[in-house]
């Protein structure tokens, strides 16, 4: 494995609209740091060798730099954002370059998972290994409802859908390639896309519900008690 060169692209350039707070949710505190430190420092922990592409939004510049010098913390490198997460993965993506020699894998996570475990870091690199692309997925447990153009509900089968996570990862150079592709409203992570390209068999890893993504203020909480639960 020593000959495969690994990127993780941390996405961190929303503004978060729905968060309801005047910082994004990316940079608030938790547990002592930004949310986004701790994302960033459970992949350095995790896989040292890996390398991080972390893209902000260009208006979070100084807000990121001045976070990263009152916490003594030392940033990987930065890549500006776009106006949909797809132009902001390939804004990072375009800034990698990739050896001839040896397989390379490219993996993508949200800023805002900031409780993903070393364990689950592994169990996806280890898959992307012999994979086109992999993704962490967790059971529904709540009941669902399929909504028809008119209105209507219809309940469906929930043990047939699964709940996607990140980190993603997928062959470098094939994830390079769907990235060329002119973007598509259908394309709602780096699965699709890569699917887009011609490569739709991904494989499924077994997720953490403890993985959660900040959406919402309380969210906060959840996370601050994960975080404490590990140490």
């Amino acid at each position: 494995m020593t000959d495969t060169s690994i990127y993780c692209i941390i996405v961190a350039a929303g503004k978060g609209s729905r968060f309801g707070s005047e910082l994004p949710k990316q940079f608030c505190e938790l547990n002592g740091k930004p949310v986004l430190m701790h994302t960033i420092e459970s992949f350095r922990i995790a896989s040292p060798d890996v390398k991080i592409v972390l893209v902000i939004n260009r208006d979070h510049h100084e807000l990121w730099k001045h976070l990263c010098e009152n916490h003594h913390f030392s940033s990987p490198k930065t890549v500006y954002g776009g106006s949909t997460r797809w132009e902001s993965v390939k804004n990072a993506i375009d800034t990698i370059k990739l050896s001839d020699q040896g397989k390379s894998i490219i993996m993508v996570h949200d800023g805002a998972r900031p409780v993903v475990s070393p364990t689950l870091i592994h169990r996806v690199i280890e898959a992307a290994h012999v994979s086109t692309g992999v993704i962490p997925v967790i059971p529904v447990s709540d009941s669902l409802r399929e909504l028809s153009d008119e209105g209507k509900s219809v309940a469906v089968d929930r043990s047939r859908y699964r709940a996607v996570q990140t980190p993603q990862a997928f062959d470098g150079r094939l994830l390079t390639e769907a990235y060329k592709l002119p973007y598509r409203d259908t394309f709602t992570d780096d699965a699709s896309v890569i699917a887009a390209a011609g490569y739709p068999e991904i494989s499924l890893v077994d997720g953490d519900p403890r993985n959660i993504k900040i959406t919402l203020p309380d969210d906060l909480k959840i996370a601050s008690f994960f975080l404490e639960s590990v140490q």
